[in-house]
């Protein structure tokens, strides 16, 4: 008998991972984690690349200002009125209606800034339209209820005031000659 023969065989272990194997799931986890926060990194760089002032996204499609996209909301009147501010832009051609609309609605207690003009490329706007900046649907909702109903949609670009700007204004209201120099609605309970 041969020396190979005389010693028993010892079952085999099973085979335990090498410390090269464990340590290359370990970088290809962390690889993957860190390009997945590359990604989202980069992703949230291309939607903060359109924000305005205060951090508010301003979309980038061109829409025209008659080009109107109702949106279906219901009002919530529990919205405090001093959460949001808003901006009356006069599209009617009413010389100080927008003015007018603006004193009525500090007066039943919204946040207005000064009133302003459309800008030169709106036309002569019939229809009064309330526009929003995304998020703010429920606040140009209830302003539309206020004034009796009118269309909601949300913000074309450029945003068709004056100076092409919103300030610190969530809604829009592009006043129409329905409205200008008119009365309001009897006031929304809330």
């Amino acid at each position: 008998m041969n020396q190979d023969q005389r010693r028993p065989r010892r079952p085999s272990a099973p085979a335990r991972p090498s410390l090269n194997s464990t340590t290359s799931i370990v970088v290809a986890v962390a690889a993957v984690i860190l390009g997945f926060l590359i990604l989202r990194d980069i992703n949230g760089d291309n939607s903060s690349a359109n924000t305005g002032d205060g951090g508010i996204t301003q979309p980038t499609a061109t829409v025209a200002p008659t080009d109107t996209i109702p949106v279906e909301t219901t009002v919530d009147t529990t919205i405090p009125l001093t959460n949001f501010k808003v901006q009356i832009a006069n599209a009617s051609k009413v010389p100080g209606s927008a003015g007018e609309l603006t004193t009525a609605l500090q007066g039943r207690g919204f946040i207005v800034q000064p009133a302003t003009n459309a800008s030169e490329i709106t036309p002569k706007q019939t229809q009064t339209v309330v526009y929003f900046i995304p998020g703010s649907e429920q606040a140009a909702a209830r302003v539309a209820a206020e004034l009796g109903g009118v269309t909601t949609a949300a913000m074309p670009a450029p945003i068709p005031t004056e100076s092409g700007e919103l300030g610190e204004a969530t809604v829009l209201i592009l006043l129409g000659t329905d409205l200008a120099g008119k009365p309001l609605a009897a006031p929304v309970s809330g």
